[in-house]
């Protein structure tokens, strides 16, 4: 079992919809994934048609280890795709957790007991307790990066979390690939920040790219992921060429 957190400190960069088409994506290829919601705001759960919750019966329940993860496993209308909501009471897990025992194992240890080809874990922005628990439960990262400036001030820092965590309590954890989204080809801008992270990055960087598209802003108000919204897209298109770029990456160690 491989457990993959999408994680970017920023908000608005595409973490969560890259969550849910990837994972769907891989689900249509015939792999057991689930996907496990620990932002407040619970996007990744309506984004696959399913309500938020209050209470125990989600991630804040799971993360808190209140109730066990198989418990409260919900089954979307995707084929092999199931999901962990969340909820706002999320919102106050770290100030729990920090009261705890071990507080930056608590995800880790709850979704050992699983079994799943892939866990993705849909990360909130921000550098607390959740996502020390998202980097310590998981053996690789994906990084969504926002096409545009400021997205490149935060990677430094990122990249230093993740060296602090990997030296610390998780030093198998691997950066699987940082994921350029919102491009715009005819934006200049767009393609120097292209240039400049795949300079430094290297094959670090998906060939992938995502494509600032109106179609995967429409489908989260369906409740759809785009690839099942509108599989023509490009948005969907460069999802399902992602989903294939993960599996090469995965079957060549990488």
């Amino acid at each position: 079992m491989k457990t993959i957190a999408v994680i970017n400190q920023k908000g608005g960069v595409g973490k969560t919809t890259t969550t849910i088409n990837l994972a769907t994506a891989l689900a249509a290829a015939g792999k057991r994934v689930l996907v496990v919601d620990l932002d407040p705001q619970g996007n990744a759960s309506t984004g696959l048609g399913l309500p938020k919750l209050r209470g125990l019966e989600s991630s804040y329940g799971v993360l808190l280890g209140l109730v066990q993860p198989k418990d409260v496993i919900q089954e979307t209308y995707v084929k092999g795709l199931w999901v962990i909501s969340s909820t706002i009471d999320l919102a106050a897990a770290e100030v729990e957790l920090f009261q705890q025992n071990d507080r930056e194992s608590k995800l880790k240890n709850a979704l050992m007991s699983l079994d799943f080809d892939y866990i993705f874990i849909d990360c909130p922005p921000g550098f607390g307790l959740i996502n020390i628990n998202s980097l310590n439960a998981s053996n690789k990262i994906i990084i969504p990066l926002q096409c545009e400036f400021y997205a490149l001030e935060g990677l430094t820092q990122l990249f230093n979390t993740i060296q602090s965590v990997r030296s610390t309590i998780n030093k198998n954890l691997m950066v699987g690939g940082i994921l350029l989204t919102m491009y715009d080809r005819r934006n200049n801008l767009s393609r120097t920040i292209e240039d400049d992270v795949r300079n430094h990055f290297g094959n670090l960087v998906f060939d992938t790219i995502i494509p600032r598209n109106v179609r995967i802003s429409e489908a989260s108000s369906y409740g759809r992921p785009v690839i099942l919204h509108d599989m023509r897209s490009s948005g969907a298109i460069s999802y399902i060429e992602l989903a294939r770029e993960f599996l090469r990456r995965e079957s060549n160690g990488k």
